[in-house]
C-alpha cells in the first residue's frame, strides 16, 4: 500500500513535530510512509472564505501530488474534510472534466488520522506509552464532517500509562473556525473561553485533538489564564512510547 503524508500548513509552519510524529507512528506499524515535497495546501481557507476560483489552482496541485496513492493521511479532520467534501464542489465549479476526475480519484483516498489506523489498519492499540491525565477535544469537522465518532477515544483507552478524563460539552466548537476567528474575533473568544473553562474544570494535565489549529486557539487561552495544561496533537500521543 503506497501512503502519502498530507502535513498541512499550519504543521507544516509550526508544529513540525505533528508530521513527524505521524511518520513515527506509521511506520512503528509497518506502513512506508511517503511525503510528497511539492505538496502545498489544501485549499481549505480560500474555500471556507468564498473564493473558490482562487481554489482552482491549489487544488489543481493537490491533485498532482497525491495522484497515485492508495491512503493519503493527514493529521487534521479539518484538512481531511476538505479534500473529502469541498473538492469536488471547487471541480465541477470550475468546469474541468479532468480536473473532476482526478479529485475524485483522489479526494476519497484522504483519511484523517485515526480513521486510517483503525478503519484501514484494524488498530487501537499502536504500542504508545504516555503517562498523563489527558482530556480529549473532538472538533468539528472531526465530529460533524467526517463522522470521525469514537475512533480517537478508542485510540488514547488503549495508551498505556494514559488516564482519560471526559470533557464535559466536548462536542461544542471550540470558537476557532479558521478565519471565523479573524472576522468574529469576540464571538470566537467567547466560545473559547467556555471550552478553557472545561478543560481546567476536568483537571486534566493535557488537552488533546487531532487538530492544531484548535488547539491553538483553546492553548492560547489556556496559557493567558495561567491554567498549566498543555497542548498536545492526538498523534504526538500515539507517537510516544517512553
Amino acid at each position: 500500500m503506497r501512503v502519502a503524508l498530507m502535513v498541512t500548513c499550519i504543521n507544516d509552519a509550526l508544529f513540525p513535530r505533528t508530521g513527524q510524529a505521524v511518520v513515527a507512528l506509521l511506520r512503528r506499524l509497518g506502513v512506508d510512509v511517503e511525503f510528497p515535497a511539492a505538496q502545498t495546501c489544501c485549499a481549505q481557507p480560500m474555500i471556507n472564505t468564498g473564493y473558490l476560483d482562487e481554489a482552482v489552482p491549489v487544488l489543481r496541485a493537490f491533485v498532482e501530488a497525491f495522484a497515485g496513492y492508495d491512503a493519503v493521511v493527514t493529521p487534521s479532520a479539518s484538512c481531511a474534510g476538505c479534500a473529502r467534501h469541498q473538492h469536488a464542489i471547487v471541480a465541477r465549479r470550475a468546469g474541468d472534466p479532468a480536473l473532476r476526475a482526478a479529485a475524485d480519484a483522489v479526494s476519497p483516498r484522504v483519511y484523517e488520522l485515526s480513521e486510517f489506523l483503525v478503519d484501514r489498519l484494524g488498530v487501537t492499540d499502536v504500542g504508545a506509552y504516555y503517562p498523563h491525565t489527558v482530556t480529549y477535544h473532538p472538533t468539528c469537522h472531526s465530529l460533524r464532517m467526517l463522522g470521525v465518532g469514537d475512533r480517537p477515544r478508542r485510540l488514547l483507552e488503549q495508551v498505556r500509562g494514559l488516564t482519560l478524563l471526559e470533557l464535559p460539552g466536548a462536542a461544542e466548537c471550540c470558537g476557532f473556525g479558521g478565519t471565523f476567528a479573524v472576522k468574529n474575533a469576540d464571538t470566537s473568544i467567547a466560545i473559547g473561553t467556555d471550552k478553557a473553562r472545561q478543560v481546567r474544570n476536568t483537571g486534566a494535565e493535557v488537552l488533546v485533538a487531532g487538530d492544531n489549529s484548535c488547539l491553538t486557539h483553546i492553548g492560547g487561552l489556556l496559557s493567558r489564564q495561567r491554567a498549566g495544561v498543555r497542548t498536545v496533537h492526538l498523534a504526538e500521543v500515539l507517537a510516544a512510547t517512553a
